[in-house]
């Protein structure tokens, strides 16, 4: 994968991010705070169904794409047994409106059939959207693969305008249906652009031998899948189960402006795995691994500081009831910067394949901040789910690195643990206790000073090759 490439599969992650900065403050004005909670969950609901559904098949297309002949009849195989279960499910449920609205009561605190209906098509297409996107990913047509991360964030973006426009109610279904509508355009994109993959494959003969191989390889990684999810979304849930809406709203929103800092993940992750497994593969520039350990933990550490000194900012372009974002930012943080931090000091697991430990340690933080979740919430509302999520992936970030030092070598940790540790206390001290702006930029500042000690030596490294650069 060259350059260009990267480039490519980077615009979607960045555009995506961009456009969701635009859109959420809209929402935040324009629908009720319910309203807002609701669509995480819809969110929520659209992830956890296509992860389970698609019966680890999306994972195992991928790892079999090069290693088929004739790839329409492995998109066949990938995409229909978990179609065809997610149609089963959606007719049981048709039978009787009572199911449809009890799904509806139960997820959006909504007795709403339409909305109910809505969110099964919704489903429909996501899934497929899922399998299309992936052809474009294995063909390495990064541009058309950005573009269908692009697509409904920049479609949800118009219809929520001509929904001001036109004064349309301000309704939960009216949501929905802008979220329906951006993911069936999306859909046709993807039709389009995939057309000759899956109308071959229609014709094609699944290879029942190949099948059978790809579900013993990805049915385990459904559960694999789902420990991430539930460590990822059960925040949320539990928002949803032991506060209201409204805290939840609050908390997604927090989580939308954090989001941005999944660009970095989605970024680094596609740049490093092939770099770092060609390095251990040869058996050359392992000393590089330190070197990338150390600057990506400067990187995170000043991502955190300036992210506390700058939060307060959100408050300018919010409504005043999600005064509360501006809090529990940082900790909302934690899950996008210690994954990409840990992708680097657990490579030992992917280079010994032993991937069990890192089920394992999604588990064992998966625990913590179900426990989390228990404790706080019902005292502390989203702040609690903050400083619960944000306490679960420093344990998964501790977790994967002690047992990739297990399978591997050992590296030195001392200031890999402790800086993260005391950003992330300090995070959710300041998720839970709310202090003044002031306040709470001065300790940001006394902890950026602190940091910039601990790295002095990386920053001189840093500066001087900056003002080589400029010389040149």
């Amino acid at each position: 994968m060259n350059n260009k490439i990267i480039f490519q599969f980077a615009i979607g992650p960045v555009g995506a991010a961009f456009f969701s900065l635009i859109t959420l403050p809209i929402l935040t004005w324009l629908f009720s705070q319910e309203d807002i909670g609701r669509l995480a969950m819809l969110q929520v609901t659209i992830s956890f169904s296509i992860l389970l559904f698609s019966l680890g098949l999306d994972q195992a297309y991928v790892r079999e794409y090069h290693e088929v002949s004739y790839a329409p009849s492995l998109l066949k195989a990938a995409l229909l047994p978990g179609w065809i279960l997610l149609l089963i499910v959606i007719i049981v449920l048709s039978f009787s409106a009572f199911n449809f609205a009890l799904l509806s009561e139960w997820i959006f605190d909504s007795n709403s059939v339409g909305v109910a209906w809505v969110l099964m098509l919704s489903l429909l297409i996501a899934f497929l959207s899922r399998f299309l996107s992936l052809v474009l990913r294995m063909q390495e047509r990064g541009l058309a693969y950005s573009m269908s991360q692009l697509l409904p964030k920049v479609t949800l973006l118009g219809l929520i305008l001509v929904y001001i426009i036109f004064a349309v109610d301000a309704t939960f279904l009216n949501l929905i249906l802008a979220n329906f509508l951006s993911l069936s355009i999306t859909l046709l994109m993807l039709l389009w652009n995939t057309r000759e993959e899956w109308i071959n494959s229609i014709t094609a003969t699944i290879d029942k031998l190949k099948l059978r191989e790809m579900l013993t390889y990805g049915f385990p990684l459904i559960w694999s899948g789902i420990a991430f999810w539930g460590l990822a979304t059960i925040d949320r849930v539990g928002l949803k189960t032991w506060s209201t809406l409204k805290e939840l709203a609050v908390y997604s929103v927090a989580i939308s402006f954090a989001g941005v800092a999944l660009i970095l993940q989605n970024i680094f992750s596609t740049i490093w795995a092939p770099v770092v497994y060609k390095w251990a593969a040869t058996g050359e520039n392992l000393e590089k691994i330190d070197k990338v350990r150390d600057n990506m933990l400067l990187v995170v550490s000043a991502i955190f500081i300036l992210s506390g000194l700058f939060s307060w900012i959100v408050t300018y372009i919010l409504p005043p009831q999600y005064k509360a974002v501006q809090y529990l930012l940082v900790a909302t943080l934690v899950h996008p910067l210690l994954y990409t931090l840990s992708e680097v000091t657990t490579v030992g697991i992917g280079i010994t394949k032993k991937s069990v430990y890192a089920l394992i340690a999604t588990i064992g933080a998966l625990l913590v901040n179900v426990v989390g979740n228990y404790l706080l919430i019902p005292i502390y509302g989203a702040a609690g789910a903050a400083v619960s999520s944000a306490s679960a992936f420093y344990v998964f970030f501790v977790l994967r690195t002690e047992f990739s030092i297990k399978v591997w070598k050992p590296i030195p940790r001392v200031k890999l643990y402790s800086v993260p540790l005391t950003l992330v206390m300090l995070a959710a001290y300041n998720a839970v206790a709310q202090l003044d702006v002031n306040i709470s930029i001065l300790i940001w500042i006394v902890a950026g000073v602190a940091v910039m000690g601990v790295f002095t030596n990386q920053i001189k490294t840093v500066v001087s090759l900056l003002i080589r650069k400029t010389d040149e």
